[in-house]
């Protein structure tokens, strides 16, 4: 997910629109009050946090990876907006370029 965010930060550094859409497991880092250090991993919630400095504010998140990890919208760090499986391809069709992590 590192490596994603530093992309999606020097993209949108160049002025470029960017959007993240989160899915699968990708849900549980925006997830409030983790505690990333203790697992021995990098606490990502900081350059989360920064994605508005860098003017990203399209944030989707997938509805059902939600559900399916017990998540509620309203338990996650960021303001975003909730998309359901079956209208992620039209969303994708909206960009230009799409990156995969």
């Amino acid at each position: 997910m590192q490596e994603m965010l530093d992309i999606i930060l020097t993209v949108a550094a160049f002025d470029q629109e960017v959007s993240l859409l989160l899915l699968d497991d990708g849900v549980f880092q925006i997830k409030n009050r983790q505690s990333a250090e203790q697992f021995g991993l990098k606490d990502t919630a900081a350059i989360f946090n920064a994605l508005k400095i860098y003017d990203v504010h399209n944030i989707y998140v997938e509805t059902e990876s939600l559900k399916e990890r017990g998540l509620q919208f309203s338990q996650l760090g960021l303001s975003g907006q909730e998309v359901s499986r079956k209208d992620i391809a039209g969303l994708m069709q909206q960009f230009d370029v799409v990156f995969a992590g």
